[in-house]
C-alpha cells in the first residue's frame, strides 16, 4: 500500500482507538500493526504530539506482575477533534469512492 495513504490516517486510527477506551502505547502499536503495515516507533511520536497539543492526557496504571504502564486518554478537546476529523475523513473517502466509481463507468 502507498505509504502516503497510511501517513494521513494513522493519527485518526489512534484517535478512534482512544475514543473507545484508554490504552497504553504498546497496546495501540500492536493493534495497529496487526491491521495496518506500520513500522516500529510510528505510534509514539504521534502520541507525544497529541499530548503536547492537549488532545490526550496520560496516567500510570500499575498492573499485577509488571511495571506501571502509561495509559493515554482523550481529553474533551481530543474527543471533539476526533469527531470532527472522523467526519472529514468519511466525507473525503466518500468523495474519492464516487470519483473512482465514475471513472469505472466511463
Amino acid at each position: 500500500m502507498n505509504i502516503q495513504y497510511k501517513k494521513g490516517v494513522i493519527e485518526l486510527c489512534i484517535f478512534s482507538l482512544l475514543y473507545k477506551s484508554d490504552r497504553y502505547g504498546y497496546d495501540i502499536s500492536e493493534y495497529l500493526s496487526k491491521h495496518i503495515d506500520i513500522s516500529d516507533g510510528t505510534v509514539y511520536p504521534i502520541l507525544r504530539k497529541l499530548k503536547s497539543e492537549g488532545l490526550v492526557t496520560t496516567y500510570l496504571c500499575e498492573e499485577s506482575g509488571g511495571p506501571p504502564r502509561k495509559y493515554y486518554k482523550l481529553t474533551k478537546t481530543g474527543r471533539d477533534a476526533y469527531l470532527k476529523d472522523r467526519q472529514e475523513w468519511l466525507d473525503f473517502v466518500y468523495t474519492v469512492h464516487e470519483l473512482l466509481k465514475e471513472a469505472e463507468n466511463e
